[in-house]
């Protein structure tokens, strides 16, 4: 069994490296030492879609959910203009696992819990919760967690490692540079532990105010967007009560 959530592009040419490196959040070069995880952001530095890009001989491919596949294609084609580069959907699939990465696969940079990915047609690995491992690690999902309205680093990129503040520019850059240099985010993703459960998207209350919206939930814990400053004591998400530890 694939991944079939997932779609495939590819980016080829003599400019493929120099292209992506001048458009996404993380630097390029890094693809040498296996999977580099990025996003492409809006001018106003909000989210527009995560991925994995992945090393294939002069080339590069990016692995990204199936819903962003269509609006990402068509952003990098615009992007183009006159760089030497071609880029196309292919019929790779994606499989993933758990543990170290098997041979020919690459490991998750996000989180060593989030185990290994490959692109040969291999099965996935059964029986696997991988809402469990996103929920343990605070990986965030695309379309779940990450949305139009995201920030990079509220959405705790920057330990994921899907950033780098050191590459240079790209497509909004100096917001998430701007972020990153004040004394404290105010707000982000963090693991809560919740009682009982609620629909995802649900907001949370403490005191009788918002304190954020509640996202993926299993076995007790939860990826939560927070107001730092009101996530304090018993708070509420729907019939769930939750804590910030």
């Amino acid at each position: 069994m694939t991944t079939p959530e997932r779609t495939v592009l590819s980016v080829t040419g003599p400019e493929a490296a120099s292209f992506l490196q001048g458009l996404v959040s993380n630097d390029v070069t890094r693809l040498k030492d296996g999977l580099v995880y990025a996003a492409m952001l809006t001018p106003q530095g909000k989210y527009r879609a995560d991925f994995f890009l992945v090393p294939d001989g002069d080339g590069v491919l990016i692995d990204v959910a199936t819903p962003l596949a269509a609006d990402l294609l068509r952003a990098l084609t615009m992007y183009k203009l006159r760089s030497k580069v071609e880029v196309a959907q292919t019929d790779r699939v994606v499989s993933r696992g758990t543990g170290p990465a098997l041979d020919g696969a690459f490991a998750d940079p996000r989180d060593p819990r989030m185990g290994w990915r490959a692109y040969d047609g291999r099965p996935d690995e059964a029986g696997v919760d991988w809402d469990a491992l996103r929920v343990a690690a605070c990986v965030p999902e695309s379309g779940i967690e990450l949305t139009p309205d995201t920030f990079l680093l509220e959405a705790g990129f920057e330990r994921l490692n899907g950033v780098d503040f050191r590459k240079g520019c790209y497509v909004g850059q100096e917001v998430t540079a701007r972020m990153k240099h004040k004394t404290e985010l105010r707000k982000g993703l963090a693991v809560v532990t919740v009682t009982g459960s609620a629909p995802v998207g649900t907001e949370i209350t403490a005191e009788g105010k918002a304190a954020g919206v509640l996202f993926t939930q299993s076995g007790g814990s939860g990826i939560a967007y927070l107001r730092f400053d009101r996530a304090k004591g018993e708070m509420t998400a729907g019939d769930a009560r939750l804590t910030h530890p």
